[in-house]
């Protein structure tokens, strides 16, 4: 077997490996989309799931692909990657997600991903290559993203609450089981748009560093864009009901309004992160959208410990993704 052959089944079953994060990364972030709405009761389960799967691949149509070009050329300069780095960065970031959905944990797919490009190239060539801009974006909107989330989801309550003064809470609820069907589908939008990107993106690199793509000047090609879409939409039809019961159930108790204002809120954040092209975490913006909601009855009402034990994960999620993916960055030399 030639060095171009081994090339391509390395580079092929990479891919398939990107992919199956992409699966996973649905699978896991499921409940950002779909907690609220089966926490309320508006949609039983498995017809939540359908529904949020069938939005995650409709974003295919509507977002372009600033978050993909972020991942694949602005995070780490395009020379170094490898399908080392790839493989370390793939791994980092499935670990991590493994582990976090073992223990009903919310973390972010998204900046696993990260931490685990950034841990795979530290251990190649130390941190002069990663780009500052890139890197500090993605890592302000941590904290920007939940806030953000926060702020306009209790703003909205308020205004919901003003608008909505001296009408009966049975004809609320009534006219908010129906709109939290319309605040549902754009948060999963917003879910596929940003997070089946940062697949593409990954793949993207990969593509070009092998000589598969013809330059990083040219768009992903189809089959990469379709594909990443579908695999975010199948791991979200099969969801991950651990951590829909902490983010729909645990971390506050909801009803139709406050499901309705959490979503609208992180759908809004999520569409200006991704025209911004920014990789941004839906589970730190639902999280915050939902405790927004939350403390607007009063700030008991919010379980601050459990969303402590959140924001610890979130902290951890880039270096300790970023460690494993250096230490099978190592393995990968070994293997390919």
């Amino acid at each position: 077997m030639g060095e171009v052959e081994i090339g391509f089944w390395v580079v092929a079953l990479l891919v398939l490996l990107a992919i199956g994060f992409d699966f996973m990364n649905g699978f896991h972030d499921a409940a950002n989309s779909i907690a609220t709405v089966v926490s309320t009761g508006v949609l039983k389960p498995q017809h939540a799931v359908v529904f949020a799967a069938f939005f995650n691949f409709v974003a295919i149509f509507i977002f372009h692909l600033a978050v993909a070009a972020t991942v694949g050329k602005g995070i780490v300069q395009p020379g170094v990657i490898d399908q080392h780095v790839v493989f370390g960065a793939l791994i980092g970031a499935i670990a991590w997600n493994v582990i976090t959905w073992y223990f009903g944990i919310p973390s972010s797919s998204s900046h696993a991903l990260i931490g685990g490009i950034v841990g795979a190239t530290l251990a190649k060539a130390g941190p002069s290559v990663l780009i500052a801009t890139g890197i500090g974006r993605t890592v302000a909107f941590i904290f920007v993203s939940p806030f953000l989330g926060f702020l306009l989801g209790s703003l909205l309550m308020v205004a919901v609450a003003w608008i909505f003064r001296g009408k009966t809470p049975l004809k609320i609820d009534r006219w908010f089981r129906r709109l939290q069907l319309v605040s549902a589908g754009l948060y999963s939008l917003g879910h596929g748009g940003n997070d089946a990107q940062k697949t593409i993106g990954i793949i993207w690199m990969l593509l070009i560093a092998s000589g598969y793509a013809a330059s990083s000047d040219a768009a992903p090609p189809w089959w990469v864009i379709w594909s990443c879409y579908i695999a975010i939409a199948a791991g979200t039809m099969f969801g991950g009901w651990r951590i829909v019961k902490t983010m729909g159930q645990r971390l506050t108790k909801l009803k139709p309004v406050g499901g309705f204002c959490a979503e609208t809120g992180g759908a809004i954040t999520l569409f200006l992160a991704s025209f911004l092209g920014i990789p941004v975490s839906t589970t730190h913006t639902i999280t915050g959208a939902i405790v927004g909601v939350g403390s607007t009855r009063r700030m008991s009402a919010v379980r601050w410990g459990l969303a402590g034990t959140i924001v610890w994960a979130w902290i951890f999620t880039i270096p300790a993704s970023a460690l494993i993916a250096a230490i099978f960055y190592g393995v990968s030399l070994l293997i390919f």
